[in-house]
């Protein structure tokens, strides 16, 4: 019997393989220590290149680049006017700052439920949770794997909702022939340490509309009609406060990593979907395990890979698998823990876990596995041997 390290057998690494490292290069870290010497670091010309690159690399009309993913939900919310007595459908299967930005601007979050077999929002259910109140939905696509937009924008266009499109996980993902951030509604990238492409902290805003891109910087930098590189030109230190805006700006040391990162996107999306159809084909070979799919006409960014477990077929439950897997010297993690079962949510909204079957169900039997582009294939394979090791050994 191949006896697992928690149990007392050898661990299957001597050296610990981490979950999810950022990839630097020396192209990136050349590009920061350049802005560093500029005698300019904040806001400036980097940010401006930036925001034209991705707008070249998306398709999009307009990108504005932010501190965060979760600056551009909230202002593309406060930008389009929803506040108090609203109601903005999501997913509660997602990251707690989807759910957050709607109460920052006085609405209601209301969760739709995912669809069964996939972590994306069901718009079937969308559908029943729509009342007087909706104003706005806010999709997921989660791991990278665009949700149903077609079908959601549908669902938009004949009750006259907003759309934004939480596309943290997704830069680099098609749908229907076309980028993430390309098509017709405002969606949101982050740059998080974690995500494919980053920037440390940080994201963007991608919209078709000169208004809206207008809007998002002027809210973004405190409402100033000039951005701090503008007001530093020789006599052009007069500017004027339009609204009253936030602190939400990138800077140029951010926005020189984001270049870098941004010219390898494509290599390292095709170094992850290999990763993951190594998964794939090795986990398709056992029972209690369900490798995520691909729906047809999508390509997935795989910033995660998200496993699922039928832990009852098991001798171990997921949060001993994952110890277990720690002991082997490689890391998971699990995503997410859906918002309805964190404890404000709880204590507001009065949430049940069963009153999200699916995303309850899902997290419990959800295991995300190491996937960038820094791994090696012996690291992969490690990986693969590890989880086989606990599905055989803890096999009932």
């Amino acid at each position: 019997m191949n006896v697992p390290a928690i149990e007392g057998g050898a661990p299957l690494r001597s050296t610990y393989l981490p979950f999810s490292p950022p990839d630097i290069t020396e192209s990136e870290i050349k590009s920061v220590v350049e802005v560093l010497k500029s005698g300019w670091i904040t806001r400036g010309k980097k940010c401006e290149e930036f925001e034209h690159l991705l707008a070249a690399y998306t398709g999009a009309a307009h990108a504005v680049v932010l501190s965060s993913a979760t600056a551009g939900l909230f202002l593309s919310l406060r930008i389009f006017g929803i506040g108090e007595d609203d109601e903005v459908i999501t997913t509660p299967y997602t990251f707690a700052a989807t759910a957050n930005v709607i109460l920052h601007v006085g609405a209601r979050p209301v969760f739709v439920d995912i669809d069964a077999d996939t972590f994306l929002i069901s718009t079937d259910q969308i559908k029943r949770k729509l009342s007087k109140k909706t104003r706005a939905i806010i999709p997921v696509h989660f791991a990278g794997h665009p949700a149903d937009m077609d079908e959601i924008s549908r669902i938009a266009d004949l009750h006259d909702l907003l759309v934004i499109e939480d596309a943290a996980h997704a830069i680099g993902a098609v749908y229907s022939g076309k980028r993430i951030g390309n098509g017709e509604h405002t969606a949101v990238f982050s740059f998080h340490a974690v995500k494919n492409l980053t920037t440390a902290e940080g994201g963007a805003v991608m919209t078709g509309d000169a208004r809206i891109a207008h809007q998002l910087r002027l809210f973004s930098l405190h409402g100033q009609t000039k951005d701090a590189y503008e007001k530093l030109r020789a006599g052009s230190w007069k500017y004027d406060i339009a609204l009253p805006g936030y602190k939400f700006n990138m800077t140029d040391i951010q926005a020189a990593l984001g270049i870098e990162q941004l010219r390898r996107i494509e290599e390292n999306r095709r170094r992850r979907e290999t990763i993951a159809q190594t998964y794939s084909t090795f986990f398709g070979e056992y029972a209690c395990a369900k490798v995520p799919e691909v729906k047809k006409g999508v390509t997935h960014a795989w910033h995660l890979f998200p496993l699922r477990i039928d832990f009852s077929r098991l001798r171990i439950d997921r949060d001993r698998f994952i110890a277990a897997l720690a002991a082997e010297n490689i890391s998971a993690n699990v995503h997410f823990i859906p918002v309805h079962l964190m404890s404000f949510y709880r204590k507001i909204f009065d949430f049940q876990p069963e009153d999200f079957p699916a995303s309850y169900s899902a997290f419990l039997q959800e295991v995300s596995l190491p996937i960038y582009p820094t791994l090696t294939q012996g690291d992969v394979q490690n990986v693969c041997e590890a989880c086989a090791r606990l599905l055989h050994y803890y096999k009932k």
